[in-house]
């Protein structure tokens, strides 16, 4: 297991549209512990594979608290298959945009299907922050970013900060890069 570099806006792998997981091996197991301890360290809550370059259709959720044990989910292929007319708003942030947080309305409650780590078909019904925490990270595999539900003014004020950071850890470069960490 291992921490890997996170990609950062205005990286464009991030609005790449992952690919379905085709087999649920070692490999695969690894790479979702990989994102587990990447995750762990930022610290964040919940991570998609595109998020560490890898465009699979594959993300990992823990909600326990500091006090509690681990409780990780791993979400292999996920698929929303209905969601609740009712709306909720959470504080969204991101390990991908670091240190901005933004009001987001979602469906408050969501069932997913996905395989699990050891490629079995599961459901899920979820409400509240894991419903959020769910639809943020399969907007993810989408090429979707939090960023993206909020008014084009602000979301346009991000990117260009962002955009404005990439240039300065990269001297030289007008163009936007990957940037790591």
């Amino acid at each position: 297991m291992s921490i890997k570099p996170l990609i950062i806006l205005p990286d464009p792998v991030l609005r790449q549209v992952s690919k379905p997981v085709e087999r649920v091996d070692g490999a695969l197991r690894k790479l979702a512990d990989d994102m587990l301890d990447t995750m762990y360290d930022a610290p964040g809550i919940g991570l998609a594979a595109i998020q560490i370059g890898e465009p699979l259709r594959m993300l990992v959720i823990d909600l326990a608290k500091e006090d509690e044990p681990p409780a990780p989910h791993v979400f292999i292929n996920p698929e929303i298959l209905d969601s609740a007319d009712q709306r909720s708003v959470y504080e969204e942030g991101c390990l991908s945009i670091p240190d901005y947080y933004a009001e987001v309305e979602r469906p408050a409650a969501v069932r997913v299907k996905y395989l699990d780590r050891d490629g079995k078909l599961q459901e899920i019904e979820a409400e509240g922050l894991m419903a959020t925490c769910l639809q943020h990270e399969i907007d993810h595999l989408n090429g979707v970013l939090f960023i993206d539900h909020i008014s084009k003014l602000k979301r346009d004020m991000v990117v260009k900060k962002f955009k404005k950071l990439a240039r300065e850890k990269m001297p030289g470069s007008k163009a936007p890069g990957k940037l790591v960490g």
